[in-house]
């Protein structure tokens, strides 16, 4: 499972989808036409041609028109959101243990393309370089049972050199992170709008190691609702109010509101300390650290966003505070609250010491990004809590690394080379839907593989598993008190002997070890209200517990 990772991480890194050809355009057609024939377009489209240089004509596949002839574009493919078929969902299953919901190991293709800085090089050297989730043992291993395919050609051997649009494929056995038991609530559904309240520590895309494990896959799977639009979205970590569109219409009426911000959004949070009575406006620009893991700070260099804050309630240790974001950036509350001094009780990000001894109050730091990036893995590494991050297995300058290249393949990715998102989502969907990353680092030591794993596109997630060897691996220990054996509980086959991550047996995190306490209370429009009940952790008379 942890190859995918790096494969799946450098699919996203440029915004290419998976499993799509690229199209000759008409222009290019055309013009190989007059080359090989010496004949020149007419009048008329030489005219118009001559208007908008560079505008190349599309979609009429290279046909000769009729003198007076108008080309009429095809209609173009209706958006129908976001969905997921029977083929996947069939997949995998669930299972619920220990107040948690599961998900068994299942065998799944990660796609992508190849980027413009591998042209030239060799699969082994970009797995040498990018891919550093496992071993080149593992990948040579993995060649040889045909889990790794090159233009859909088994590749057997990695010193193949890689050429501009080749279509890159591998098998993996992909274990799924655990989220919160909590079902998925429905508040409405009248056709038009779909809105649940989303329990805490579940993504609302499939993103990073999350699949199955989704408000989209759940939904689809366990109720059969499926083509929604996104109208905005939460936190992996965050619960509530979360809104979808079930037609084109209703998305972009929405999409509309929420550019002219008149859809009012209200959430409350449980901070530490005494919050300051009466209303506390935070104008303070929040700049994006590291766009590869979403991680933000209060700068000078960032964009303007505003947040409200009201106290509601403090217990003599912390407080309940109504927050009204007027903007929407990335981690915004949570990032308002730091500078302000009152970090959200359980934050794992910004209420954490590497920040500094008044962590990041004030916006006072004292480190660059990547000095306080490598604190951030370094303190939860010692807590041995790094799946409440999102930060990927070789540190601080891969991630780094990382964000030059995605940049730099946006630059250099030769004309044609890129595809289309065919599930309509962007990339920054991805980003805010888990909580402000695709990567997750999930060790630091030998026991505890890495792994990263990143969105895939909906329709080009065809798993393949014909390929796939299925064999089952030499007994693993048993499990006892907290810890789960992660094969035990799994349908037959389900083992795979290049898989270290089913060799791994694992602690279950505690169910309030995968959230923090910040809720979607309520979203309001011109003519709808959709709320929630306050959550226990935001009520007068709530004492924590160890």
């Amino acid at each position: 499972m942890h190859s995918s990772s790096a494969m799946e991480q450098a699919a996203t890194a440029t915004g290419t989808p998976t499993d799509v050809k690229s199209p000759v355009s008409a222009g290019d057609a055309a013009a190989k036409e007059a080359t090989e024939t010496g004949k020149r377009k007419c009048d008329d489209s030489e005219e118009r041609e001559t208007k908008g240089r560079g505008k190349r004509r599309r979609g009429a596949g290279g046909k000769k028109m009729r003198p007076g002839e108008r080309y009429v574009p095809p209609p173009q493919k209706r958006n129908p959101g976001v969905s997921f078929s029977e083929e996947h969902f069939s997949e995998t299953s669930y299972y619920f243990e220990g107040g948690l919901r599961k998900v068994h190991p299942y065998y799944f293709d990660f796609k992508t393309y190849c980027k413009g800085r591998w042209i030239g090089k060799s699969l082994l050297e970009v797995f040498k370089s990018e891919f550093r989730a496992e071993s080149v043992e593992y990948y040579q291993k993995a060649a040889k049972e045909g889990r790794i395919r090159l233009n859909e050609t088994p590749v057997e051997d990695l010193s193949v050199v890689l050429r501009n649009n080749d279509h890159m494929r591998n098998t993996v056995h992909r274990h799924e992170p655990p989220v919160v038991g909590t079902p998925l609530k429905v508040l409405v559904d009248d056709g038009e709008v779909l809105v649940v309240d989303k329990p805490a520590s579940i993504p609302v895309h499939p993103c990073g190691r999350f699949r199955h494990n989704t408000v989209i896959f759940i939904l689809g799977k366990e109720r059969g609702i499926s083509e929604l639009h996104t109208v905005h979205r939460l936190d992996r970590l965050t619960s509530g109010v979360l809104l979808f569109a079930r037609t084109l219409e209703k998305s972009k009426r929405l999409d509309q509101l929420v550019r002219d911000r008149q859809l009012e959004k209200e959430y409350v949070c449980r901070v530490e300390g005494e919050f300051p009575e009466g209303e506390l406006v935070c104008e303070e620009p929040i700049l994006v650290v590291s766009f590869k893991i979403g991680l933000c700070r209060v700068d000078p260099n960032g964009k303007e966003c505003r947040t409200v804050f009201q106290r509601l309630s403090f217990n003599g240790k912390t407080s309940v505070v109504r927050c009204l974001p007027l903007t929407g950036r990335t981690h915004q509350i949570r990032v308002h609250l730091q500078y302000l001094g009152f970090p959200i009780l359980n934050d794992p990000i910004y209420g954490s010491l590497a920040w500094g001894p008044n962590r990041g109050k004030g916006g006072l730091v004292g480190k660059t990004n990547e000095e306080l990036l490598q604190a951030l893995v370094e303190e939860h590494c010692s807590q041995e809590s790094l799946h409440m991050l999102d930060i990927p297995d070789d540190g601080i300058g891969i991630v780094k690394e990382e964000d030059k290249a995605s940049m730099s393949d946006r630059k250099e990715q030769p004309e044609g080379s890129s595809k289309p998102n065919k599930s309509g989502e962007s990339h920054q969907t991805e980003m805010d839907a888990c909580g402000g990353g695709t990567q997750i680092m999930r060790g630091c030591s030998s026991s505890n593989k890495t792994v990263n794993e990143v969105n895939q596109d909906s329709e080009d997630l065809t798993s393949n598993r014909s390929s796939v060897k299925e064999s089952q691996s030499p007994g693993l220990s048993k499990s006892s008190g907290n810890q789960t054996d992660p094969i035990q509980n799994f349908p037959p086959a389900s083992k795979d002997h290049l898989c270290s991550e089913c060799k791994i047996v694992r602690p279950d995190p505690k169910e309030k070890d995968l959230i923090i306490y910040l809720h979607a209370l309520r979203y309001k429009g011109p003519d709808f209200e959709y709320a929630t009940g306050l959550p226990e952790w935001a009520k007068e008379d709530w004492v924590e517990t160890n």
